[in-house]
Protein backbone atom coordinates (compact mmCIF):
# COMPACT_ATOMS: atom_id res chain seq x y z
CA UNK A 1 0.00 0.00 0.00
CA UNK A 2 1.31 3.21 -0.74
CA UNK A 3 1.38 6.00 1.55
CA UNK A 4 -1.26 8.14 -0.78
CA UNK A 5 -3.20 4.82 -0.10
CA UNK A 6 -2.93 4.99 3.67
CA UNK A 7 -3.38 8.46 3.95
CA UNK A 8 -6.91 8.28 2.04
CA UNK A 9 -7.31 5.66 4.25
CA UNK A 10 -6.86 7.58 7.17
CA UNK A 11 -8.97 10.49 5.31
CA UNK A 12 -12.16 8.38 4.98
CA UNK A 13 -12.07 8.00 8.96
CA UNK A 14 -12.55 11.65 9.52
CA UNK A 15 -16.61 12.21 9.09
CA UNK A 16 -15.09 16.16 8.35
CA UNK A 17 -12.87 15.34 6.01
CA UNK A 18 -15.38 12.79 4.27
CA UNK A 19 -18.17 15.71 4.14
CA UNK A 20 -16.48 17.63 1.39
CA UNK A 21 -17.80 16.92 -2.04
CA UNK A 22 -17.31 19.42 -5.67
CA UNK A 23 -20.92 21.50 -5.83
CA UNK A 24 -22.35 22.24 -8.97
CA UNK A 25 -20.25 25.60 -10.08
CA UNK A 26 -17.16 23.51 -9.13
CA UNK A 27 -18.21 20.70 -10.96
CA UNK A 28 -18.63 22.98 -14.05
CA UNK A 29 -15.70 24.45 -13.66
CA UNK A 30 -13.34 21.58 -14.05
CA UNK A 31 -15.63 20.39 -16.94
CA UNK A 32 -14.89 23.45 -18.34
CA UNK A 33 -11.28 23.88 -17.64
CA UNK A 34 -9.91 20.44 -17.42
CA UNK A 35 -7.59 18.90 -14.89
CA UNK A 36 -4.63 19.86 -16.20
CA UNK A 37 -5.61 23.77 -15.59
CA UNK A 38 -7.08 23.36 -12.09
CA UNK A 39 -4.03 21.24 -10.81
CA UNK A 40 -2.25 24.29 -12.29
CA UNK A 41 -4.27 26.82 -9.86
CA UNK A 42 -3.32 23.53 -6.98
CA UNK A 43 0.53 24.55 -7.74
CA UNK A 44 -0.17 28.52 -7.25
CA UNK A 45 -2.45 28.37 -4.66
CA UNK A 46 -0.11 26.01 -2.35
CA UNK A 47 2.79 28.05 -3.38
CA UNK A 48 1.03 31.46 -2.57
CA UNK A 49 -1.01 30.40 0.64
CA UNK A 50 0.85 28.09 2.02
CA UNK A 51 4.40 27.51 1.38
CA UNK A 52 5.47 30.36 3.53
CA UNK A 53 7.40 29.46 7.04
CA UNK A 54 4.24 31.51 8.84
CA UNK A 55 1.48 32.09 6.43
CA UNK A 56 -0.78 34.75 6.20
CA UNK A 57 -4.03 34.13 8.57
CA UNK A 58 -2.76 30.50 8.89
CA UNK A 59 -5.85 28.60 9.96
CA UNK A 60 -8.20 30.72 7.89
CA UNK A 61 -6.73 31.36 4.74
CA UNK A 62 -8.55 28.35 2.23
CA UNK A 63 -12.09 29.05 1.69
CA UNK A 64 -14.81 26.31 1.86
CA UNK A 65 -15.95 26.95 -1.70
CA UNK A 66 -15.61 29.30 -4.92
CA UNK A 67 -12.51 26.91 -6.67
CA UNK A 68 -12.42 22.89 -6.42
CA UNK A 69 -8.77 23.54 -5.09
CA UNK A 70 -10.25 24.54 -2.12
CA UNK A 71 -12.29 21.49 -1.30
CA UNK A 72 -9.87 19.46 -2.23
CA UNK A 73 -7.40 20.88 0.24
CA UNK A 74 -10.34 20.72 3.01
CA UNK A 75 -10.99 17.02 2.12
CA UNK A 76 -7.29 16.08 2.29
CA UNK A 77 -6.19 18.35 5.39
CA UNK A 78 -3.63 20.23 3.27
CA UNK A 79 -5.63 23.51 3.90
CA UNK A 80 -3.47 24.94 6.68
CA UNK A 81 0.21 24.42 8.36
CA UNK A 82 -1.89 22.78 11.58
CA UNK A 83 -3.71 20.67 9.26
CA UNK A 84 -0.30 19.64 7.43
CA UNK A 85 1.67 18.64 10.50
CA UNK A 86 -1.32 16.85 11.97
CA UNK A 87 -2.18 14.84 8.81
CA UNK A 88 1.12 14.93 6.99
CA UNK A 89 3.95 15.18 9.38
CA UNK A 90 5.32 18.35 7.64
CA UNK A 91 6.31 20.68 10.13
CA UNK A 92 4.77 24.49 11.01
CA UNK A 93 7.32 27.31 11.39
CA UNK A 94 9.63 26.49 8.35
CA UNK A 95 8.99 27.21 4.64
CA UNK A 96 8.04 24.13 2.50
CA UNK A 97 10.29 22.94 -0.04
CA UNK A 98 10.14 21.85 -3.76
CA UNK A 99 9.45 18.75 -2.91
CA UNK A 100 6.73 19.06 -0.01
CA UNK A 101 4.77 21.57 -2.37
CA UNK A 102 5.24 18.70 -5.28
CA UNK A 103 3.60 16.31 -2.76
CA UNK A 104 0.79 18.42 -1.86
CA UNK A 105 0.08 19.07 -5.18
CA UNK A 106 0.00 14.95 -5.73
CA UNK A 107 -2.40 14.64 -2.71
CA UNK A 108 -4.81 17.05 -4.08
CA UNK A 109 -4.77 15.83 -7.44
CA UNK A 110 -5.91 12.43 -6.55
CA UNK A 111 -8.56 13.73 -4.70
CA UNK A 112 -9.46 16.20 -7.46
CA UNK A 113 -8.73 12.35 -9.89
CA UNK A 114 -11.08 10.46 -7.89
CA UNK A 115 -14.07 13.26 -7.44
CA UNK A 116 -14.14 14.33 -11.15
CA UNK A 117 -14.33 10.66 -11.75
CA UNK A 118 -17.12 10.97 -9.88
CA UNK A 119 -19.32 13.27 -11.58
CA UNK A 120 -22.10 12.57 -13.66
CA UNK A 121 -21.96 13.07 -17.34
CA UNK A 122 -22.86 16.27 -18.53
CA UNK A 123 -26.31 14.39 -20.36
CA UNK A 124 -26.70 13.41 -16.49
CA UNK A 125 -26.48 16.75 -14.71
CA UNK A 126 -29.55 17.86 -12.82
CA UNK A 127 -30.28 21.23 -14.82
CA UNK A 128 -33.15 22.80 -12.63
CA UNK A 129 -35.66 25.33 -14.62
CA UNK A 130 -35.29 29.01 -14.07
CA UNK A 131 -37.98 30.12 -11.43
CA UNK A 132 -41.03 30.94 -13.32
CA UNK A 133 -42.00 35.14 -12.70
CA UNK A 134 -45.01 35.46 -10.13
CA UNK A 135 -47.58 37.03 -12.91
CA UNK A 136 -48.13 40.85 -11.46
CA UNK A 137 -50.75 42.48 -11.13
CA UNK A 138 -51.70 45.17 -14.03
CA UNK A 139 -51.33 48.82 -11.97
CA UNK A 140 -50.25 52.02 -12.23
CA UNK A 141 -48.82 53.69 -9.99
CA UNK A 142 -50.28 56.81 -10.39
CA UNK A 143 -53.23 55.20 -10.18
CA UNK A 144 -52.89 54.24 -6.47
CA UNK A 145 -52.17 50.65 -6.94
CA UNK A 146 -55.69 50.50 -8.61
CA UNK A 147 -56.17 47.55 -11.05
CA UNK A 148 -56.85 48.80 -14.66
CA UNK A 149 -60.27 47.77 -15.47
CA UNK A 150 -60.23 47.25 -19.47
CA UNK A 151 -63.54 48.21 -21.14
CA UNK A 152 -64.34 44.78 -22.64
CA UNK A 153 -63.77 43.29 -18.89
CA UNK A 154 -66.17 45.75 -17.52
CA UNK A 155 -68.74 44.43 -19.02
Amino acid sequence: MSSLDALFDRLQQSAFRRQFKLGLKEQAYVRDKGLRLVMQHAGEIVANRLAAALPARDGKQTPFRGHPVFIAQHATACCCRGCLAEWHGIAQGSALTAEQQAYIVRVLARWLEQAAGNLPPLAETVIRPAARPKPRRNTDKHLGQLPIVFTDEAE
